[in-house]
């Protein structure tokens, strides 16, 4: 049988098909009739000689034999050969009445770049708000608290300045949070593994990368995949209640494959802020992200990115 699936096929082009169909399907018939009605005739051709008896008045001379054995391959040879012609020309047949026409299917692929590039930049801007919160909300702040330590410190208060160390070292920490998430100075430098390795460090849920890449993928891909494992154990750590976060990475032909799965509660939001942005920048790339996450766990994040 055929194996086509009907994308752009309508009832009218499928009644068109059936219709020119049929002349394609006698052929066929009339190729497996001859060839059934031969079998049967070389069967009780075999069986009567075989008892030294007369075929239609011929008897099973050498000569007649070779002769008839020749004829009967080669009549086998032309049989077969009609059945492989004509199941050629069905499928060219089908091909060309029943495929998507060219230009609609170039019009669904720009509209899937079109939806693909806007998801792009809806995750940039996402991350770009997130990163100014975090600004606005974190880094700023504790830089105002230590700017208002120093000024007391200043004013006859050194008791104050251990806090102000403090406080300095936890600006420092979190400026330093807020430019891995902006882009990971590793990745260009060390590669994918040791920006997970950084990514396990730093978080507050145990994670354990129990897979690598074998070697350096593209710098896109890189990206790609850092930042499914870093929002995904960001979700882990604030939403799920996990205690732990397994990461691998794999290659599966020209695919690389990113799973994190936690073993908290359950329930993430695919179409969250988050979640929607990732599968916005992995779209980018002709990837897909999927997201596996019922009430009582296990979440399973699976991001399929091509690098060939």
């Amino acid at each position: 049988g055929l194996d086509l699936t009907l994308r752009g096929g309508t009832d009218g082009g499928e009644m068109g098909y059936l219709a020119a169909r049929a002349p394609v399907g006698v052929l066929g018939g009339l190729v497996v009739f001859l060839l059934g009605y031969g079998t049967l005739t070389a069967v009780t051709l075999a069986w009567t000689w075989g008892r030294g008896l007369p075929f239609d008045g011929m008897p099973p001379t050498p000569p007649l034999v070779a002769y008839i054995s020749l004829g009967g391959v080669f009549l086998l040879f032309l049989h077969l050969s009609g059945l492989a012609g004509v199941g050629v020309l069905e499928r060219r047949l089908a091909v060309r009445m029943l495929a998507p026409d060219p230009t609609e299917a170039l019009r669904h692929r720009i509209t899937e770049l079109t939806e693909s590039r806007a998801g792009a930049l809806a995750a940039v801007d996402s991350e770009r708000r997130r990163i100014e919160r975090d600004l606005h909300d974190g880094v700023q702040q504790r830089l105002v608290a230590l700017s208002m330590l120093a000024g007391r410190a200043r004013r006859g208060r050194p008791e104050l300045l251990e806090q102000l160390h403090e406080q300095a070292q936890q600006a420092l920490a979190e400026l330093r949070e807020v430019a891995w998430r902006v882009y990971p100075s590793a990745l260009d430098s060390l590669g994918l593994s040791e920006a997970l390795a950084g990514v396990a460090e730093r978080a507050a849920v145990p994670v354990k990368v129990v897979g690598e890449p074998p070697e350096r993928l593209p710098r896109a891909v890189e990206t790609a995949a850092y930042f499914v494992v870093s929002e995904a154990v960001t979700n882990a750590d604030k939403h799920s209640g996990a205690d732990l976060v397994t990461v691998e990475v794999s290659g599966q032909g020209t695919m690389v494959v990113v799973r994190v799965e936690d073993n908290g509660v359950g329930g993430a939001d695919a179409a969250g802020d988050g979640l929607s942005g990732l599968a916005g920048r992995v779209a980018a790339l002709d990837g897909r992200l999927t997201v596996t996450s019922p009430y009582g766990g296990p979440t399973v994040i699976r991001a399929e990115l091509p690098c060939g």
